[in-house]
C-alpha cells in the first residue's frame, strides 16, 4: 500500500479548519458520515490538540475507534488520552466535556457492529493493523 500519510494529514487539517471556522456547521456531517472534533492535551507538549474523528453515539457517550487507518501504531490522540483522559468533544455546534476510557471487551463486542455499520472499512483496518484496535468511549464528565 502506498504511503498516503501526507494526504491524510492534509485532509485532516482542512477538516479541522472548516469545523472550527464554522462552529461545526461544516464538518459534522460529511460525505454521509458523522464527525466530532476531539480536543485533548498532548502528553509530551501539554498543548491542546484537536482532531476530527468519525463517531457513533451510544446513549449519552460518543464512541470512536483508535484505528489510525489500520496503521500498526496507535493514533497520537489515543496516546494523549491514555496519559490524560480529560478532554472535550464538539459534535456539530454542541461542545461537551468528556472523560475517555477504553471499552471493555464486552462493550467492544456490542459496539463493533455499530461502528462497522457507520464505516465499513473498520474491519479492513483491524486486519491490516496487526494490533488490537481500541474502541474509545468519550463519556460526559
Amino acid at each position: 500500500m502506498p504511503n498516503i500519510r501526507w494526504l491524510l494529514s492534509l485532509i485532516t487539517s482542512v477538516h479541522r479548519f472548516l469545523y472550527r471556522a464554522t462552529g461545526g456547521w461544516i464538518g459534522h456531517a460529511t460525505l454521509g458520515f458523522r464527525f466530532l472534533l476531539l480536543g485533548c492535551t498532548g502528553h509530551k507538549t501539554g498543548l491542546e490538540r484537536q482532531i476530527p474523528l468519525l463517531y457513533v453515539k451510544d446513549d449519552d457517550r460518543f464512541v470512536v475507534v483508535a484505528s489510525n487507518a489500520g496503521d500498526p501504531r496507535p493514533p497520537a490522540w489515543w496516546t494523549n488520552l491514555r496519559a490524560k483522559p480529560e478532554a472535550w468533544v464538539q459534535a456539530g455546534r454542541e461542545r461537551t466535556e468528556v472523560r475517555a476510557r477504553e471499552a471493555t471487551p464486552e462493550e467492544a463486542e456490542k459496539l463493533w457492529p455499530l461502528l462497522v455499520d457507520a464505516y465499513r472499512w473498520y474491519d479492513t483496518y483491524r486486519e491490516r493493523a496487526g494490533r488490537p484496535i481500541p474502541l474509545v468511549l468519550l463519556e460526559p464528565a
